[in-house]
């Protein structure tokens, strides 16, 4: 369990390194103070996974590495209860110069490991690593994605009561990634307390119970994945708080934007069950609608297709499809998509949005998350596994 109180931290920054020393000896301010941290209050329960969403800059890091005792706040105070470990920056806790399994035996006494639990599970270490022989060359030969291999496969093996994961576990190849999230599942379901942060936004939504948002070093959303995770494409948005705001009904209902294009309405109709309940292999038809208020260039209109755990399955937009978006101010009109529905039976919902460029994060003018729901019951293709239907053949 992890209790945090009123926890601040800032860093000094100066503008070229000979103000340290001439700060030192006129003693007197030639740097100006960065707030990384400002009076965070939370808790992780025993068992829970808590996500931690925030653009770069917003204070993540700083958050864990206090949380690991790597660093210390100015003020607060953090409890914890159990051993804690951690997957920070890779090399945190490593002497490139000894050999990975030197590494281990030191890595693994700073996290609070005895030498017997370390001889115990040495080899269990070598193996989940999967460095071979590399395990005898020392670290600077190392790639990242081994560095990662090798600072997680310790990190897990620690028996921690709480773990805690950066964005280290990125460098790795997709085997090992898939290898450490199987993991960390398991431990999640033994009982065990997760701090996960993560850009993969999918990932925080499958794997965690509640998520933090951040921005400018303070927490500005605490709730579920779902919620965070809105909150925090919101905030990527590049929102000024001077712009024009959508109604407050707007927001309640998950909807936000700049408002120079709303999204009235949306459908979705199976070409054969002229239904929002369709088949797997069905012809859809995806229907968007839009009311311009004010003149804007030609804008991108897109939708992302989510399975009921959140999870994005597919998204594509009328910039990517190569089809130029006209629209006058004062003008409604409406978007439509033909695709086939290739997806295994479930429930699944579509976010939309009208944007400028490629993506929302560039003049997002709506969007509107989960604006409909839908249902894919039965099929026209082949019975198939998995999520998403390919026409597959067989050759000779």
């Amino acid at each position: 369990m992890i209790e945090v109180n009123n926890l601040s931290k800032s860093f000094k920054l100066y503008d070229r390194p000979s103000d340290r020393l001439k700060e030192m000896i006129f003693r007197r301010s030639f740097h100006r103070s960065h707030l990384a941290l400002k009076q965070l209050s939370f808790q992780v329960r025993e068992g829970e996974t808590l996500g931690v969403l925030g653009k770069n800059g917003a204070g993540k890091s700083t958050l864990l590495k206090i949380l690991t005792g790597v660093m210390l706040p100015d003020s607060g105070e953090v409890k914890t209860s159990g051993r804690l470990t951690g997957l920070l920056e890779l090399g945190t806790g490593f002497d490139r110069n000894l050999t990975g399994l030197q590494n281990i035996v030191g890595n693994a006494l700073l996290l609070g490991m005895t030498m017997e639990e370390i001889e115990a599970r040495k080899q269990e270490i070598i193996e989940f690593s999967e460095l071979g022989r590399y395990i005898a060359e020392p670290i600077r030969t190392y790639s990242s994605g081994m560095v990662m291999r090798l600072a997680f496969a310790i990190a897990i093996h620690a028996d921690p009561t709480c773990f805690v994961v950066d964005e280290a576990l990125s460098v790795g190849d997709g085997h090992f990634q898939q290898k450490c999230m199987k993991r960390i599942r398991e431990f999640r379901e033994a009982g065990g307390s997760i701090v996960f942060v993560s850009h993969d936004l999918n990932a925080v939504k499958m794997i965690c119970d509640r998520a933090l948002v951040l921005d400018g070093g303070r927490i500005v959303c605490d709730g579920d994945p779902e919620a965070a995770v809105n909150h925090y494409n919101k905030i990527m948005a590049d929102m000024d708080a001077d712009e024009y705001r959508l109604s407050h009904e707007a927001m309640l209902n998950r909807s936000y934007g700049s408002g120079e294009i709303t999204i009235q309405s949306a459908t979705l109709l199976g070409r054969a069950s002229e239904s929002s309940t369709v088949s797997s292999g069905e012809i859809c038809t995806l229907r968007v609608q839009l009311h311009c208020k004010k003149q804007v260039p030609p804008p991108t209109v897109g939708f992302m297709i989510r399975d009921r755990f959140g999870q994005d399955i597919f998204g594509t937009n009328t910039l990517h499809l190569k089809a130029a978006m006209n629209i006058d101010e004062g003008e409604t009109k409406s978007v439509g998509f033909l695709l086939p529905m290739n997806l295994a039976p479930g429930k699944y919902t579509i976010t939309f949005a009208v944007h400028s460029d490629e993506h929302h994060m560039h003049d997002c003018y709506h969007w509107c998350d989960n604006l409909i729901g839908f249902e894919v019951a039965g099929s026209h293709v082949p019975l198939f596994s998995g999520v998403v239907f390919l026409d597959t053949q067989i050759v000779g």
